[in-house]
């Protein structure tokens, strides 16, 4: 039996808004993505991943220290929703200490006021990456 592969390009799919009115944080990383122990240095973004089903947005937080996933969601809508239960999950799992950074890039969703409302009740120090760095 012989596998062959089966490429179909796909269209290029822009899913972060970084212009707008919201307040940008200053990039407390400076692009250091070691940690010394769990739950210092997270990170996250939402992607978007094609299905049978169609597009699913996926939003991923990343522990520095483990390399792991420690919170996630997914949706067909990217919604303001959909990048906060991301890290509610991670939240609620890890249950970081108060200081921990999250870093993320410059996405309208991540600079809203809920999504800073939820980092600042939970003790979080906020990064976003500067403009063009991942």
């Amino acid at each position: 039996m012989k596998l062959e592969s089966k490429i179909r390009s796909r269209k290029f799919k822009r899913t972060t808004d970084s212009d707008h009115a919201f307040n940008i944080a200053p990039d407390l990383l400076q692009q250091d993505c070691t940690a010394s122990g769990p739950n210092q240095k997270w990170a996250g973004d939402i992607t978007c991943v094609w299905t049978r089903e169609g597009w699913v947005y996926l939003a991923v937080i990343i522990g520095f220290f483990s390399r792991r996933v420690v919170g996630w969601a997914i949706s067909n809508r990217m919604k303001q929703d959909l990048e906060l239960r991301a890290p509610s999950m991670a939240i609620a799992i890890r249950r970081p200490p108060r200081g921990c950074i999250r870093d993320m890039d410059r996405r309208s969703h991540y600079c809203a006021h809920d999504d800073q409302k939820l980092l600042r009740k939970h003790g979080f120090k906020v990064s976003m990456s500067g403009k063009g760095n991942c």
